[in-house]
C-alpha cells in the first residue's frame, strides 16, 4: 500500500492532479503543506493535515512544512463570507513560533532518513519589492482565472480586497520557490485550498514549464453535519494552556458513535489490523472504542504523563467509591490539575473557622449557612471524601493535602477543590 492507497483506505483522499499518484508510486519524492499562523496554537483541524504529512512521511516521502509568515499577514478568502481581520505582526510572529514547537513534536525532523524540513514564507518575500512582484508573479496568471475560484466567486457579491484577492498569487509562487529550493513537486492541503493549490501547479507550468502535483483531503465534518474539531467551549487546541489534556481525552469519549471510525482511519498510527479490530469494536462496545482513540491522540498530542493525569481526574470526578486514600496519594499537579476541572475557590489566610462560614462566605459552595446546615442534615456533605455530620465542624478538623488543597462534596455530582492562596 503507498500512500496514495492508504489515505484512500483512511478516507482521506479528496482530488488530486493527474499524474500524482503514478509519481508518488514510482519514486521518493518531497511535498509539502501551508499553515498560517492566524491564531495562537494548531487546532485539532490543523492535525488532520499534520497526520497527512506524518503519513507521507511514514511512507519514506519528504514532508515540508511551510509556515506563513507572509502569507498570514495577508489573509486566506477560502471559507470565509468577510475579510479577515488583520493579525499585527507581532502577534503573528508569536503565533508562528508557538506552532514551530508544536510541529517539532508532533512531526519528526530528526532521526530518521526523511526527516520533516521547516520553511517560513516569509523568507521568500522579505527581500522583493512590490515591482518584482508584480513582474515575476503577477504576470503568471490571468485575472480570469483568478476569479473563477470558489474561493473568490464567493466573495465578489460581499466584497474583497486587492490583498486577499492577491493571496492565490503568493501561494502559488511559494510552491515555486519550494521547487527550486527543495525540489518540492507535491502541494497537499484541505480541499478547501484546492483552488490556491492549483494556483500554484498553473504558476510553475507558465513560469517554468515544469508539472508539478496537488493532493488534497476532505473536510472532515461530523455525522450531525457540523464542523469537526469543535467543543462545546469552542476550538480544541492542541495548547494545552487553551483546551487542556482533560478536556481533549474528553472530547473524543463524548464523541457520536457514528463517527468513531472515521476518527480510528483518520488518527489512528496503529497497524491496520487493529485499526480494524476497534473499528469493529466500536460498532459492540463505542465506549470502549472511543476509550482508545482518546488515549491514543491525547498521548501522541500531549504526553504519557498528561494522559495518566487525565486518568487521575476522571477517576475522582466519576467513580463514587474512592476514599480519602485516594486523595492521599495526589501530589500538587494532580491537585492543581483537578482545579482546572472542577469548580475551585481560592481562601486568603483570614477565612473563618467555623465549616459553615468558610464554606458559604468565604467559598461560596453554599448560598447562605442555612443550606449549609441543611447539607450537613441531610447527610449530603463530604470533605476529602469523609461525611461531615457536626454542623459545628471546623476549619481545624479538616486535613489539608500538600498543606493546601481539600476536595468538597454536596451529593454526588457537585464538587468543589477550596485551596488556599
Amino acid at each position: 500500500m503507498n500512500f496514495v492507497e492508504e489515505l484512500r483506505w483512511r478516507g482521506m483522499l479528496h482530488d488530486m492532479t493527474p499524474g500524482t499518484e503514478e509519481i508518488i508510486g514510482k519514486e521518493k519524492i518531497t511535498g509539502y503543506i501551508g499553515f498560517d499562523p492566524t491564531a495562537p496554537s494548531m487546532t485539532i483541524g490543523n492535525y488532520v493535515q499534520l497526520m497527512l504529512l506524518k503519513l507521507f512521511q511514514k511512507h519514506g516521502h519528504n514532508p515540508i512544512v511551510l509556515m506563513g509568515g507572509a502569507t498570514g499577514r495577508i489573509g486566506d478568502p477560502s471559507m470565509r463570507d468577510t475579510e479577515r481581520e488583520l493579525k499585527s505582526y507581532d502577534e503573528l510572529d508569536r503565533n508562528l513560533s508557538f506552532q514551530v514547537e508544536q510541529c517539532h513534536k508532533l512531526l519528526a525532523f530528526e532521526g530518521v532518513d526523511n526527516p520533516a524540513i521547516l520553511r517560513n514564507n516569509l523568507d521568500f518575500y522579505k527581500n522583493m519589492n512590490v515591482l518584482d512582484f508584480l513582474r515575476d508573479v503577477g504576470k503568471n496568471l490571468t485575472v480570469n482565472y483568478m476569479l473563477a475560484k470558489d474561493s473568490v466567486k464567493k466573495r465578489l457579491e460581499t466584497g474583497l480586497s486587492f490583498t486577499e484577492f492577491s493571496y492565490q498569487l503568493i501561494q502559488g509562487y511559494d510552491f515555486q520557490v519550494l521547487l527550486e529550493q527543495d525540489n518540492c513537486v507535491l502541494q497537499m492541503g484541505g480541499s478547501d485550498q484546492w483552488g490556491n493549490i492549483t494556483s500554484g501547479t498553473e504558476v510553475i507550468r507558465r513560469n517554468l514549464g515544469t508539472k508539478v502535483y496537488a493532493l488534497t483531503t476532505p473536510l472532515l465534518m461530523k455525522a450531525d453535519g457540523t464542523k469537526f474539531g469543535k467543543s462545546t467551549e469552542g476550538n480544541l487546541w492542541l495548547d494545552p494552556n487553551l483546551t487542556s489534556p482533560y478536556q481533549f481525552y474528553q472530547f473524543w469519549l463524548n464523541a457520536d458513535d457514528r463517527d468513531i471510525e472515521k476518527y480510528v482511519r483518520y488518527f489512528s498510527m496503529k497497524p491496520h489490523e487493529e485499526m480494524e479490530r476497534i473499528i469493529e469494536l466500536s460498532k459492540e462496545n463505542p465506549r470502549e472504542a472511543k476509550r482508545l482513540i482518546a488515549e491514543e491522540l491525547t498521548i501522541a498530542i500531549h504526553s504519557q504523563e498528561d494522559y495518566e493525569q487525565v486518568l487521575k481526574v476522571s477517576e475522582l470526578i466519576f467513580n463514587p467509591s474512592l476514599d480519602h486514600e485516594f486523595l492521599k496519594n495526589l501530589s500538587h499537579t494532580d491537585w492543581n490539575n483537578l482545579k482546572n476541572e472542577i469548580p475551585s475557590f481560592g481562601l486568603n489566610s483570614e477565612f473563618g473557622p467555623q465549616i459553615l462560614d468558610l464554606l458559604s462566605q468565604d467559598a461560596p459552595v453554599f448560598t447562605s449557612k442555612a443550606e449549609a446546615r441543611r447539607a450537613i442534615q441531610q447527610n449530603a456533605l463530604s470533605i476529602n471524601k469523609v461525611k461531615v455530620t457536626d454542623p459545628n465542624h471546623t476549619s481545624n478538623d479538616i486535613e489539608w493535602y500538600e498543606d493546601k488543597y481539600i476536595l468538597v462534596e454536596n451529593g454526588k455530582k457537585n464538587k468543589f477543590i477550596l485551596y488556599r492562596s
